[in-house]
């Protein structure tokens, strides 16, 4: 069973639909929205501060989401993917983002709706990213502007976790 506590006084709350793998950990003011899925190793603490997870959104195994006291909790947008090995802290992700396995994506950070962010880059605190760009590098600078199958691959990203998490859920 996955690990889905209160911390001091706040209580996970964890929409319709939602699949959480059974060695998952969600912590404190966390709030996940329908059809949403958190894959196995993933540690979710809204312990120091909030986050929030949009509807549709996977977090992949062993990625990590967690605040900053008092200053910056974390948002996720819909239907965003965040791939194996993820660092999410204190960090606002928009809406139809893929944030590419290994990422690191650091306090203040704002990354707006239909951004690519390549696997293993580094977003250092306090930088903005605009809608459709794509986003790599250690540290994350912006590529170029997203091709219009790029935008597409990140719709379909976030389909194919809807239906692995459903096929998860009905396999029980």
């Amino acid at each position: 069973m996955p690990v889905i506590r209160e911390y001091k006084g706040k209580s996970p709350k964890i929409g319709e639909g939602v699949f959480i793998a059974e060695n998952s950990v969600i912590i404190g003011d966390v709030e996940i929205g329908p059809d949403s899925s958190v894959w196995y190793g993933t540690v979710i603490r809204g312990d120091v501060n909030y986050i929030r997870i949009g509807k549709g959104t996977n977090i992949q195994d062993n990625s990590v989401v967690h605040v900053t006291h008092d200053t910056h909790p974390t948002i996720v947008g819909d239907y965003v993917t965040v791939g194996h090995r993820v660092i999410l802290h204190g960090c606002t992700i928009g809406n139809y983002v893929l944030v590419g396995m290994g990422a690191v994506v650091m306090d203040g950070v704002v990354v707006e709706d239909f951004v690519l962010i390549g696997a293993g880059a580094l977003l250092t605190p306090n930088k903005r990213f605009p809608s459709g760009v794509l986003v790599a590098g250690v540290p994350a600078k912006i590529v170029r502007d997203l091709r219009p199958e790029e935008i597409e691959l990140i719709k379909e990203s976030a389909m194919n976790y809807i239906n692995y998490k459903n096929q998860y859920l009905s396999s029980k």
